[in-house]
């Protein structure tokens, strides 16, 4: 699927036949009508998912203008994912997301399908999408991170700079100020690859990347412009758990990750610990599959613009909401 927009068939093949509310059936949308499909997650105060919002309870907006919701659906839907895990962390960082990768699998079901990829100048493909849990367990259980440079397991080839016997990440402040070396790792261009992956999988599927990275982004050939632009037009969200110790600090408006994962309706966590990382891998898989399904027929805005605007509100107070923030009715260059 390379547009935003679907036509009623393929929405149909979307939704789940007992996805629709009471009261709604297929006939009521006359066919070939074109609908913009929105997923939408839910959560109170606390940050648990809440699983019974009515469809009366949601607001959506194009470019401003209120749209008539279509269909709805709250039905859990079969991912397709792609782990994209960095591999140009700092050691310490590095050893704590590689203890833990195992649990990554745990994850996902049966129904799932799963590709594994690891970047640091470039992506590295591990393993193409594959829906046997095993394979997954195994190659992530096989993965070694810092394993990029010649010398693989060598502590001098993997370890990176230091800075008074410290580990550090290029391009990452020091807490002393000191200046880095310049970053090489090409997350842009790692989120790019992964989007290009799952663009085309099927309409069935919620497409996510799950990205495990510290934030940290050199010079890539792709732009962040064009990295959205293919992730809203091939209906992919990001969720990205964020590590280290030091990256809590940095402001969100400039974290890269937390950009991405906004835009396109996933979310971000912060890890500084293993024990968080294994948590948080079970979280997000099952948040991803556990939203709304939201579509509407666009009225009332400017039909000749490329990029709509989009804003889902909800009606019931003290609930936080996650949606992309618009969508591209052509298909990414």
């Amino acid at each position: 699927m390379n547009r935003k927009v679907l036509t009623l068939a393929a929405l149909l093949l979307l939704l789940p036949s007992s996805g629709f509310a009471q009261g709604d059936t297929p006939a009521r949308i006359k066919s070939r009508t074109e609908l913009v499909v929105v997923p939408v997650t839910v959560k109170d105060a606390k940050g648990n998912l809440v699983p019974d919002v009515r469809r009366d309870e949601f607001r959506i907006f194009e470019d401003g203008v209120e749209q008539q919701i279509a269909l709805f659906s709250a039905e859990v839907f079969p991912l397709s994912a792609v782990v994209l895990i960095d591999n140009d962390l700092p050691l310490k960082t590095a050893d704590q997301v590689q203890r833990s990768l195992m649990a990554i699998a745990a994850g996902f079901s049966s129904s799932d399908e799963v590709a594994l990829t690891k970047y640091a100048d470039f992506p590295e493909p591990v393993l193409d999408f594959t829906t046997n849990n095993d394979k997954v367990f195994t190659q992530l259980k096989r993965m070694r991170l810092g394993s990029n440079f010649p010398g693989e397991g060598s502590a001098p080839m993997t370890a990176g700079p230091k800075i008074n016997e410290q580990s550090v990440k290029p391009g990452v402040p020091n807490v002393g100020g000191t200046k880095q070396p310049a970053v090489t790792t090409s997350l842009t261009d790692a989120v790019y690859a992964a989007g290009e992956l799952l663009r085309d999988r099927g309409r069935d599927r919620r497409k996510i990347i799950f990205l495990i990275s510290d934030g940290a982004n050199g010079k890539n050939r792709m732009t962040y412009e064009d990295t959205i632009q293919l992730l809203l037009s091939g209906d992919i969200s990001v969720y990205a758990i964020v590590v280290g110790p030091a990256v809590p600090l940095l402001k969100r408006e400039s974290n890269l990750l937390v950009k991405y994962a906004i835009a396109t309706g996933g979310d971000y966590f912060y890890a500084s610990k293993q024990r968080d990382l294994e948590r948080l891998y079970s979280k997000v898989a099952e948040q991803a599959r556990t939203q709304y399904t939201l579509a509407y027929v666009p009225h009332g805005s400017e039909s000749k613009k490329d990029y709509h605007s989009i804003e889902v509100r909800i009606r019931r107070p003290s609930l936080d909401l996650l949606a992309r923030q618009g969508y591209y009715t052509s298909a990414a260059h």
